[in-house]
């Protein structure tokens, strides 16, 4: 699924050896690119795709034996149980399709069950101005590093940014907004600590409106998915942008830590009741985990597009989420 979110510039080639042809920065930069997803989904890629090679070599046919070594490597890589009866009802169906018994082509037919799960589908881009993201997100999540990267991301393809410090919960998370802010070289409006974060909102709405800024990202407090009154919080702040603005937010971006597995269903689908949808997922920590199998199973289950990943520390390793990429990262 590609997104709309803004493209890293490519940055300047570096010098050629002697003899060499010239690489294009735009290729530079994209090798760049996919070698951070490949090394990002290493531990991902040694749970999942390595160990299902590695069974398909002690098969000399494709028969349920095997398949149900399949079955056991995606649940134990958090894919799901709907998700991986999915993928392995797929792989009966395409092996009879391609009429082949041969474990050889069963990774292929792997392959291409994994990337019609998650489809090739555009994400439309509002084109409002200035755009409004809202994140949101538990705690511990990586929502306020998302929310800076993001914003270095904007102001490195030409955009003003503004920042929205509506976490006043945690004075921390304000100074590590502001850090980011000044990296990014955007606009940031921040109450003191403890204040009312609609209050936040409303003026930094004011601000991007005076001040012609194109993008606008609001950090919220991190919470947990199951205390009431601080959802209730979000659906005001979300109200307040709202009345600044027709149809702010335009984006409603949940930040889910990659690691937790299965637990990112249930967030995301609480989430999206109490805020009226979500227009989609950040999807973090992705380097840190064998867990990746996850993505499968949003894709399956919430009909909510993973719109970005994170795989390492740097601004760079937040990336747009393609899936066909995504899944040749796990198969090379």
């Amino acid at each position: 699924m590609r997104s709309g979110w803004p493209k890293r510039s490519a940055g300047r080639a570096g010098s050629q050896p002697a003899g060499s042809t010239p690489v294009d920065s735009g290729d530079q930069g994209m090798l760049g690119v996919v070698r951070r997803l490949r090394d990002g989904l290493a531990k991902t890629r040694d749970g999942l795709t390595r160990r299902i090679h590695q069974a398909v070599g002690r098969y000399d046919r494709i028969d349920e034996d095997l398949l149900e070594e399949i079955e056991a490597i995606l649940l134990q890589t958090d894919v799901g149980v709907e998700t991986t009866l999915r993928i392995i009802d797929g792989l009966r169906d395409r092996a009879v399709d391609h009429r082949t018994r041969n474990p050889e082509d069963l990774m292929g037919l792997l392959r291409e069950e994994m990337t019609d799960i998650l489809g090739d589908a555009t994400v439309p881009v509002p084109d409002q101005r200035p755009r409004v993201i809202m994140i949101v997100g538990v705690n511990g999540s990586g929502k306020t590093t998302t929310a800076g990267k993001m914003a270095a991301r904007y102001a490195g393809n030409g955009k003003k940014v503004l920042i929205a410090a509506a976490d006043t919960f945690r004075a921390a998370a304000i100074d590590q907004l502001e850090v980011w802010a000044r990296r990014a070289k955007a606009d940031f409006i921040r109450h003191q600590h403890g204040s009312d974060p609609s209050a936040v909102v409303y003026d930094a709405m004011q601000a991007a409106a005076a001040r012609d800024v194109d993008v606008v990202i609001i950090d919220t407090a991190g919470r947990l998915h199951t205390k009431d009154n601080l959802m209730e919080e979000l659906k005001k702040i979300k109200r307040t942008a709202g009345k600044q603005m027709d149809g702010a937010p335009h984006e409603v971006l949940l930040v889910l830590d990659g690691t937790t597995g299965q637990n990112a269903l249930s967030q995301a689908r609480v989430f999206s009741e109490a805020l009226g949808g979500l227009t989609g997922i950040a999807l973090t920590k992705l380097d840190g985990t064998a867990r990746g199998g996850i993505v499968f199973a949003i894709g399956v289950h919430l009909g909510i597009p993973v719109k970005l990943i994170g795989v390492g520390e740097q601004i760079e390793d937040l990336q747009d989420f393609d899936a066909p990429a995504f899944v040749d990262a796990l198969f090379n």
